[in-house]
């Protein structure tokens, strides 16, 4: 038997077809039967004709709950008032698993949908949600391939910081203290000596004790590094990069979009218009000129102020030139003001926060240990991040995107965790 996906049967129109998948509503009387029946791809409905079953397998519908998984053939014909406009005048079925009563029903509060999280992906919105993140990360894996980057993986496990010592997820390792990886720079400076430009997409980790709707203390993290790349050559990459993505997802991802009810307007802006970008002192006139909201020079911008940035453009937003302050050991000094770096952060727009931080790498081996030693560092412990400094060194940088960031931005989400499958949270860690 060959089976179709329902939605290969809806574009079939007419004719025989084979479709399986689970209940995804049901409702009937004594001589007709109504089941909507959803797989992957979209959702039909079935109607059982009484007359059309011997006696057991009438009686055995009757025990058909929703998620019960059945295979069925039938006639498709075009309905306008059946859900998705077609519907199945089913011939035979067979069913292939019974389901309890199923707990989710219509009014059902945030905290049971996350203790019921792994049946609560079987919505059609979080379906919807998935699939767009598969889409997203095909496009950050083809975006750095057609640029000529290469794979490049490094260890989970660390015995260094790298973002801050105060958001580290500490591992008993064999008796020794070590660290869930923040990031891959550190180990991705060493391999482009190596392969010169690289990425990856992989898990990071976040001890903070932050409970937003923008945070996740796991969360998947497509990152990049280039050697002989310039400040403004990351720039570029992280612009192009949003643009590739988001086109992506408007060409493969047209239902789903319109299923979450997403104005795709903005998302159109992004791919048309080149991306804002301002200094970190000229957001900060911007702030106090537009809201009069004074911030302190050296501060770093938190969300109230990223949000109050975002109002002001329809497209992301690339502020350089940090206050050296608030920035890592590794991001190098601007030459014409030492107070500054040569790092960004990429904003989204509609109050999403920031999607990329990246930055040109300190090259004088010399200034990165006196930032180490500043922030109470022992430079043993980073040998083999000094030694990319004794051996060669190269201008060279790289940035870090968040994909449930972007993921939340696209889908226009509520909520970060909807934005993965198994969201974890200082609160949350299971299922």
């Amino acid at each position: 038997m060959s089976w179709l996906s329902i939605q290969q049967a809806i574009e079939k129109k007419t004719g025989t077809v084979s479709i399986r998948g689970w209940v995804y509503r049901e409702r009937g009387s004594n001589k007709l039967k109504f089941l909507v029946l959803r797989d992957a791809t979209n959702i039909i409905q079935c109607i059982f004709e009484k007359t059309n079953f011997a006696e057991e397998e009438w009686n055995a519908l009757d025990k058909i709950q929703i998620e019960a998984s059945i295979e069925i053939k039938g006639t498709i014909k075009k309905d306008d008032r059946a859900p998705t406009g077609f519907e199945v005048n089913v011939e035979s079925f067979n069913i292939i698993g019974l389901s309890d009563t199923f707990p989710i029903t219509k009014d059902q509060s945030k905290e049971f949908l996350a203790d019921n999280r792994h049946l609560w992906i079987r919505s059609r919105k979080q379906t919807a949600i998935l699939k767009i993140r598969s889409t997203v990360f095909g496009a950050i894996h083809e975006y750095f391939r057609t640029n000529d980057f290469y794979e490049y993986q490094s260890p989970i496990f660390q015995s260094t910081q790298c973002e801050g010592g105060s958001s580290l997820f500490e591992v008993n390792y064999f008796g020794k203290k070590l660290f869930l990886a923040q990031t891959w720079q550190l180990f991705a400076e060493a391999g482009i000596f190596s392969l010169e430009k690289i990425y990856t997409i992989a898990p990071s980790f976040r001890a903070e004790k932050s409970k937003t709707s923008r945070h996740l203390t796991e969360y998947w993290h497509a990152e990049m590094e280039g050697a002989w790349f310039s400040f403004k050559d990351i720039q570029d990459h992280g612009e192009a990069l949003i643009k590739y993505v988001v086109k992506n997802v408007l060409d493969k991802n047209k239902p789903e979009l319109e299923l979450l009810e997403r104005d795709t307007k903005i998302l159109k802006t992004t791919l048309e218009k080149p991306f804002a970008r301002i200094t970190y002192t000229e957001a900060l006139e911007l702030l106090e000129k537009k809201f009069n909201k004074k911030v302190s020079w050296g501060k770093d911008l938190r969300t109230i102020e990223e949000n109050k940035l975002s109002e002001l453009y329809d497209t992301p937003i690339i502020i350089t030139n940090y206050p050296k302050i608030v920035k890592a050991f590794y991001m190098k000094e601007n030459k014409e003001d030492p107070n500054v770096v040569h790092g960004f952060d990429c904003v989204a727009p509609e109050g999403y926060g920031e999607l990329i931080g990246g930055s040109e790498r300190e090259s004088d081996i010399e200034k990165i240990e006196k930032r180490l030693l500043d922030e109470g560092e022992n430079l043993a412990d980073y040998k083999f991040y000094l030694d990319t400094r004794r051996y060669g060194s190269i201008p060279h940088a790289g940035f870090g995107l968040g994909a449930e960031r972007l993921i939340s931005w696209i889908c226009k989400l509520e909520n970060i965790k909807d934005a993965i499958a198994f969201p974890r949270t200082p609160l949350r860690y299971a299922p």
